[in-house]
Order: structure tokens, then sequence, then C-alpha cells
């Protein structure tokens, strides 16, 4: 299973139609990277970690219906996350099941992080990021994976999202994603 958190499909448009100057191209870049994660993993099942779509309809469903028709082979399920106001029939009709969470083997999937007896937390939300700093004073903003002992907050898979910096702390791992790899800085 493929876990991908804060997708926000819709988000670039949205902007766009708002007057915000947004590269149009980070629409395809989104289902570019889409695309390289399948091709690497090959998975039988994807799980949006909610915000799959960052608001209303627009344009960009119309590209996402097509490109989730072409991969009939794998079943998707969208956990609902706060962005995600298209109604759930939508979803469905083009083979996406919706959940308010999954509990399987040990394991909770959601999109707001959440500690639960038993379970480890696999989540979204934070669109957690860690700011590197050199011995010039230069700074690096670097989207991660941030890891507690019963919990996994993710990045936001999104080419258009954005970051928030969470502090290192005791026992947290911190993995920095850049363009080649995932490294631990934090530990």
């Amino acid at each position: 299973m493929l876990l991908i958190a804060d997708l926000h499909l819709g988000k670039v448009s949205h902007f766009r139609k708002h007057g915000s100057a947004v590269p149009q191209n980070a629409i395809q870049k989104n289902f570019e990277q889409l695309d390289h994660v399948i091709n690497v993993f090959n998975p039988k099942h994807i799980c949006f970690l909610g915000d799959l779509f960052h608001s209303y309809l627009n344009k960009e469903w119309g590209v996402f219906e097509s490109w989730i028709s072409q991969r009939s082979t794998i079943e998707f399920v969208l956990v609902v996350g706060n962005h995600d106001i298209i109604s759930p029939s939508k979803y469905e009709k083009i083979g996406i099941k919706v959940a308010s969470e999954i509990l399987i083997d040990g394991f909770l999937l959601s999109h707001h992080p959440e500690e639960r007896d038993g379970y480890y937390n696999f989540c979204g939300h934070i669109h957690p990021g860690v700011l590197l700093g050199g011995l010039g004073k230069q700074r690096l903003r670097l989207p991660c994976f941030y890891q507690t002992k019963h919990q996994l907050i993710l990045p936001a898979f999104g080419e258009f999202t954005g970051t928030h910096i969470l502090e290192p702390i005791e026992k947290v791992k911190i993995y920095a994603i850049t363009q080649k790899e995932v490294i631990l800085v934090h530990q």
C-alpha cells in the first residue's frame, strides 16, 4: 500500500482563478510525481491521507478523473481531510473509496495526527518541514518525514503546498527530502 498525504489537487487552479501568479506546469508536476512513485513501487492499493483535492471542483478534477480511469488495477481510498469538501459520492463514482480513518493490522491511517493506544499512526495535515543551517549562516527549508515513537507524519506530496517547520525534539527522527534522496537529519 502506498500512502500519499496532502496532494491538494486543484490548488493551483484555485489560486490562479483568484489572481495568484502560480506556474501552470505545477498541475502536471503533481501527476508526474504520482506516476513516478507508482512506477517505482507498483502498489496494489493507494491511500490518500486527506486533502486530496484542495477545494471545490475545478478544471483539475477532469485531469484527475482521467488519470484515475487509467489505473484500474490499483484500489484507491481517500481518508478524508479538512480540505476534502467535494461530495464523497463524486469520489466513489470514479472508483475511490472514502473513509474517515482506516484501522489495519495495528496501524491507524488518518489525516490529522492522532495518538491511539495500540496503534501506530500514519498521517498528514501538518506539511512538516525542517530548517537546516550551514556554517555560513545559510538556511535550507526542506519537506520532511517527522517520526515519533507512535507516529509518522508524512510530508505534503503536492507540488504547491508549502511546509510548516517542526522543531527537532528528543526521541524524534526527522528525515529531510531532497531532489534525489531521503536523509536522516535528526535522531
